[in-house]
Formats: structure tokens, C-alpha cells, sequence
């Protein structure tokens, strides 16, 4: 696990693995949705008309993959311990939601391969971009990092 160590504590920030940024996606969409406009529209010009609704409703469900995909492409948890308060914050599809408590009240549990934190006032789950490997170490490492 990247921890990143501070003199007084640490800093964690998970993230899905995302191979193509928001950005550069979007260009590849643009220019298939143009490709496949062109193709309709030459289909068009040569008497075949009933194509291009088809071609448009193809560009309509690339821009629903897309947005799909990018309002879920930023989601992240960071975990920071610093001065004996641990923060968590969770990003999820534009929602933020921060979260603090006392580190040496915290407490880490693997259960069903979900790492759940408890001490808050309510149980917050984390790791979620992570696979069940990754999760056990990182559950291990959370734990130990509390306990120093």
C-alpha cells in the first residue's frame, strides 16, 4: 500500500483504476459519434434515409456510456491520520462526504471481504476500488498504522 508518512501520522488516497481520463474519453466518443454521423449521412445521400435515425440513436447511447462512465470515474477515499483524528473522506459520483474521528477509538474490521471502519458514528466501508487481496493487506496495514 502507498501510505504516504507524515512526522505525525499518514496519508491514503484510494482511487478506481481508470485507464483513460474523463477528457481523453470524451474525444474518442466525439470522434466516433463523427464517424458514425458521416457513415449515416452518406447512407443518407445515397437513398438509404431509414440509417441515419439508427446512426443518431448510436451517438445518443455513446453519450450515455459516457456519462455513465465519468460521473463515476473521479470516485475516491482518502485517508489521512494526523494529530491523533483520523479523517476519511469518500467521493463518490460528485457527492463528497467527510468524515473524522478519534484514531485510538477506531477500528478496522475484515468482514466478507469489506474492510469496515468503526468509530464513527456510523460504520464506513472502505477500499471499495480495491480487489479482495488488496483489501485484506490494506484492512492489515490500516490496523497496524492506528495502533502506533
Amino acid at each position: 500500500m502507498p501510505f504516504r508518512d507524515g512526522n505525525a501520522g499518514f496519508s491514503l488516497i484510494l482511487k478506481r483504476n481508470c485507464s483513460i481520463s474523463p477528457a481523453a474519453l470524451a474525444g474518442v466518443f466525439v470522434a466516433l459519434a463523427l464517424v458514425v454521423l458521416a457513415i449515416g449521412t452518406g447512407f443518407a445521400i445515397a437513398g438509404a434515409w431509414l440509417v441515419l435515425p439508427f446512426a443518431g440513436l448510436e451517438v445518443l447511447l455513446l453519450v450515455a456510456a459516457y456519462l455513465a462512465y465519468a460521473r463515476r470515474a473521479t470516485d475516491y477515499e482518502r485517508i489521512e491520520l494526523e494529530s491523533g483524528r483520523l479523517t476519511v473522506e469518500v467521493a463518490e459520483a460528485q457527492k463528497t462526504s467527510r468524515y473524522e474521528m478519534e484514531a485510538r477509538r477506531a477500528r478496522v474490521v475484515l468482514e466478507d471481504e469489506r474492510v469496515l471502519l468503526q468509530g464513527a458514528p456510523e460504520q464506513l466501508e472502505l477500499g471499495r476500488h480495491l480487489d479482495a487481496h488488496r483489501r485484506a493487506e490494506f484492512a492489515a496495514e490500516l490496523q497496524k498504522r492506528l495502533r502506533i
